[in-house]
C-alpha cells in the first residue's frame, strides 16, 4: 500500500479555493445589495471583491504552476454568477439603464461565455493562452485591457447614469465578441479534416 498522497488534481488548488471564496463573497454582498436601501457601498465591495479575486485567482494559479482547464472553466462559470448578480443590484439602482444592462448581460452570458469556453476546442490551459491559436481575438477579448473593459465599461457608464453611453458601449462589446465568435467558428471548422 502506497502512503504518497495524490497531487491536487484539477480540482483541488489554492486558486480554485480563492475563485470559491470570491465567489461567495461577492455573492453575498450583491445579495446584500439586492436588499439594501443604499445599494452603492455593496455593489462596490461586490465588484471590487470580484475583479480583485478574480485577479488573484488567475495570479496564483500562473505564480503556483496551478493552472489546470478545469480550474479556467470553473472561474469562467463563477464570473458569470458574480457579474449577474451584481448587474441586478444594477439595474435597482438605475432602472433607467435596464435596456443595456440587458443587453450587456446577454453578450456576457452567452456570447462571451462560448467564446470563452472555446478554449476547450484547442489543446489549451485557458483562454489567457489564446494568443496561440489567433493574437487578435487574444488581443480583443483575453488581454488585460481587453478583460478589464468587458465589465468596467457597462459599470462606469451606469456610475455615470447615461443611457446612451451605456447603449454605446454593450453595442460596441457585443459587436466585437460577435466578430471574435465568427472568427473562432472558422478557425475551428478549418481544424476540421475534410468528409
Amino acid at each position: 500500500m502506497s502512503t504518497h498522497l495524490p497531487g491536487p488534481g484539477p480540482f483541488l488548488t489554492v486558486p480554485n479555493l480563492v475563485t470559491i471564496v470570491r465567489t461567495v463573497a461577492a455573492t453575498a454582498l450583491a445579495l446584500v445589495a439586492l436588499s439594501a436601501d443604499d445599494r452603492v457601498p455593496w455593489l462596490i465591495a461586490g465588484y471590487l471583491t470580484y475583479w480583485l479575486g478574480d485577479s488573484l485567482d488567475g495570479l496564483l494559479a500562473r505564480i503556483l504552476d496551478q493552472e489546470t482547464r478545469a480550474g479556467a472553466v470553473f472561474d469562467i462559470c463563477s464570473d458569470r454568477l458574480c457579474t449577474a448578480l451584481l448587474a441586478a443590484g444594477l439595474v435597482l439602482e438605475q432602472p433607467h439603464l435596464a435596456v443595456p444592462i440587458a443587453i450587456f448581460l446577454l453578450n456576457f452570458m452567452v456570447i462571451d461565455n462560448v467564446l470563452s469556453l472555446s478554449f476547450l476546442l484547442w489543446p489549451l490551459v485557458s483562454p489567457n493562452y489564446f494568443a496561440q491559436v489567433d493574437r487578435h481575438v487574444f488581443r480583443y477579448n483575453w488581454s488585460h485591457p481587453a478583460k478589464a473593459l468587458n465589465n468596467v465599461g457597462i459599470v462606469v457608464a451606469v456610475v455615470i447614469g447615461n443611457l446612451w453611453l451605456a447603449l454605446a458601449i454593450v453595442i460596441a462589446q457585443i459587436a466585437v465578441k460577435i466578430g471574435s465568435a465568427v472568427r473562432v467558428a472558422q478557425l475551428a471548422s478549418a481544424r476540421q479534416p475534410a468528409a
